[in-house]
């Protein structure tokens, strides 16, 4: 086989055969395909699409080219989540140690943040002392220890995927389906886990901007899972605005721990409470329901657990920006619109999110959010309050922001409902 007769395949709109897929993603991942091959086979396949066969060969090679972790060691089922990200989506944090405290086993491999979406590594750097790098057998410690790890994906899991992502990012090709749905996938099912819960995000903060996406999306990923033998749920959530109030790393990590203290916004509660649920029945765990696991203290104690464990310190004071700067109400009514991608725009512009992946971020960095779409607010009234380390920052947020919200006589904007749709195989 050559590259140019794999490109030429697709190109014309033809279907890529089992073994052309498998030896492509074998290639690339050794050197023998280059990067420009690559990319050209890439813009066909969002071009021009994969067949379910096809994303499943696709997704099976690249899984192939490295490990597969196994758990089957442990006496617990394992369930694990992932979301496709978006503005304050820190469901994560709370999430893992919740559905640990219920009896579950989560081995949750995570990612950093890139643009405007947040990365819930870099949430969890902002603990004093916490390590995202375990090696396979920490990741077991930190289980048996804790019930739940969140941690770096290694170099040994699905290193094709890690090839094409960085190739994808800088060739305008990131927003294929097949794509985006075999890399999450491959990654997924490499990490070992027995059920799956994806939470698939849904408007303008969302790389998924349409309901009609997103549940192709889910589909075609809910499909790989079952295909390989792992119990794979999706629900299509709400990202048309931010999720909850606080936007940055430490603030999100703030937030976290109060939902695991029992308080915490309604809407990261109420999704944490459905995603950890959703997890439970995958994995056939019938224990305790987690609303009461965040009333008892017992997600509370998991979280301790799982941050002593991979070096962090819970009680450890969080990094706080040098600099605040409020946004204000222009009028009195209500505020009736607040766009998710302008505020996590915002929060980038701050310093809580790089441009490139070896780029740092400022953990104290981000937004405050005083009120919500609906909520009535006077002239005056703070809206918001941005936080960086660098001042000279605050221009650029606040250019991001303009046009971002509205206040009115009424809420002009019509609001997803929270949890979209669910989608099973």
């Amino acid at each position: 086989m050559d590259a140019i007769e794999v490109i030429v395949t697709k190109r014309d709109g033809g279907e890529l055969t089992t073994a052309q897929i498998e030896w492509v993603i074998d290639a690339y991942t050794r050197g023998v395909v280059a990067d420009e091959q690559m990319s050209a086979l890439a813009m066909a396949i969002l071009l021009n699409g994969m067949d379910r066969r096809e994303i499943a060969a696709w997704t099976r090679a690249m899984i192939r080219s490295g490990e597969r972790m196994d758990w089957s060691a442990l006496d617990r089922p394992t369930a694990d989540k992932h979301s496709t990200g978006g503005v304050g989506d820190k469901i994560t944090l709370p999430l893992a140690p919740l559905v640990a405290a219920c009896g579950a086993y989560v081995p949750q491999l995570s990612g950093r943040g890139l643009g405007h979406t947040g990365g819930t590594l870099d949430k969890l750097e902002s603990i004093p002392g916490w390590r995202a790098s375990l090696s396979n057998e920490e990741m077991l410690s930190v289980l048996r220890t804790a019930g739940a790890v969140v941690c770096a994906a290694g170099s040994g899991l699905a290193p094709a995927d890690k090839k094409l992502y960085a190739l994808r990012d800088v060739t305008g090709t990131v927003e294929s389906i097949p794509l985006i749905a075999s890399s999450i996938m491959s990654k997924k099912i490499a990490e070992g886990t027995g059920s799956l819960v994806l939470d698939v995000k849904v408007g303008s903060g969302a790389f998924m901007k349409t309901a009609e996406r997103a549940r192709e999306l889910a589909e075609t990923m809910v499909a790989l899972g079952t295909d390989a033998g792992v119990r794979t749920v999706a629900l299509l959530t709400a990202m048309d605005q931010p999720l909850g109030v606080a936007v940055g790393n430490a603030l999100e990590v703030a937030e976290s721990v109060e939902v695991l203290a029992g308080g915490g916004p309604s809407d990261v509660v109420e999704l944490t409470v459905r995603l950890a649920r959703e997890m439970l029945e995958a994995a056939g765990v019938a224990g305790k329901d987690p609303a009461d696991a965040l009333g008892d203290g017992s997600a509370m104690d998991a979280w301790r657990r799982m941050i002593t464990a991979q070096g962090g310190d819970p009680d450890a004071a969080l990094p706080v920006a040098a600099e605040t700067m409020t946004v204000d109400a222009p009028s009195s009514g209500v505020l009736a619109r607040l766009d998710a991608y302008g505020v996590g725009l915002a929060a980038w512009r701050l310093g809580a999110g790089r441009a490139r992946k070896e780029d740092p971020v400022s953990f104290g960095a981000g937004i405050t959010l005083h009120a919500k779409p609906g909520d009535p607010v006077r002239a005056g009234q703070p809206l918001m309050t941005l936080h960086t380390d660098e001042p000279a920052r605050f221009g650029r947020a606040l250019a991001a922001l303009e046009g971002g919200y509205e206040v009115g006589g009424s809420a002009s904007q019509e609001l997803l409902p929270l949890v979209i749709d669910r989608v099973t195989a």
